[in-house]
């Protein structure tokens, strides 16, 4: 496939995979895979600029009424659209009407960029996944049927092995590491066409079993510090988003960060 030649502007969108939850950087915030992707298009295109809508915790709906119009608005070359998980992964959902508000920014965003892109997200392998396997496979074959119609790349990382594994998600089991968003990066970058410099799905290191008691001690600690304030937000309606800003909210030159 041919590299698109020319993106000299990038806006993503979406939730905390897109905001770069867990790839943190010293002094505490987030960077991911969108931010990586950014400053390799930075490298061989002057002028560069990037914003980056995402916030954490946000739903479909919320991604299509306070993240799509305004993305549609910047003009950008490039635009990843990432949504509808936090829906899929709640007690309830209306997977109709989560498949519907993708549709309508699918409809907005496409003509509004010369190229877009959607992804099948990644999934832990465990029993959350298997819960919620076929929700997350209806909402894929409709991210699909949509790129096929609107002329959209799709990423699989849902099929992804490497990101399968238990190792490439970060202590709360919920987001990436700082390798797996490397990873997608690089995912993106090929689906654009340009050439690999690694094998983004390539196995990661033989894992070496730590001690019974580490692993149920980190079971523990797991559902202290993590499962259990995730299930009283979802038994409240509230989320880690409410009331936080996107990190990057302009279309502005890109500015590198130092790597942790």
């Amino acid at each position: 496939m041919h590299s698109t030649p020319g993106l000299r502007s990038f806006v993503a969108l979406g939730d905390s995979f897109t905001e770069g939850m867990s790839d943190v950087l010293p002094d505490g915030t987030y960077r991911g895979w969108a931010d990586l992707l950014a400053g390799r298009l930075a490298a061989r295109n002057a002028g560069f600029t990037y914003a980056n809508l995402a916030v954490r915790g946000k739903l479909m709906r919320q991604i299509a009424e306070d993240q799509v119009p305004v993305a549609a608005a910047m003009g950008a070359d490039l635009v990843t659209l990432v949504g509808g998980m936090n829906d899929v992964l709640r007690p309830r959902c209306d997977l109709d009407e989560t498949c519907g508000l993708l549709r309508e920014s699918v409809e907005r965003l496409a003509p509004a960029c010369r190229r877009l892109v959607l992804m099948r997200s990644p999934g832990r392998r465990g029993p959350v996944l298997e819960r919620y396997r076929g929700r997350m496979e209806r909402l894929f074959a409709f991210v699909d049927e949509l790129a096929r119609r609107h002329g959209a790349l799709v990423v699989d990382l849902y099929g992804a092995r490497s990101l399968a594994d238990p190792r490439a998600w970060a202590e709360d089991r919920l987001h990436l590491t700082s390798e797996a968003h490397r990873r997608v990066a690089e995912a993106v970058w090929q689906r654009l066409g340009y050439p690999p410099e690694f094998d983004w799905d390539g196995p990661l290191p033989p894992a070496v079993p730590g001690p019974w008691s580490a692993r149920r001690a980190a079971d523990a600690r797991f559902a202290r510090e993590h499962l259990l304030p995730w299930i009283g937000r979802r038994l409240t309606g509230r989320s880690t988003g409410d009331g936080r800003l996107p990190k990057r909210p302009e279309l502005a030159p890109w500015a590198p960060v130092d790597s942790p």
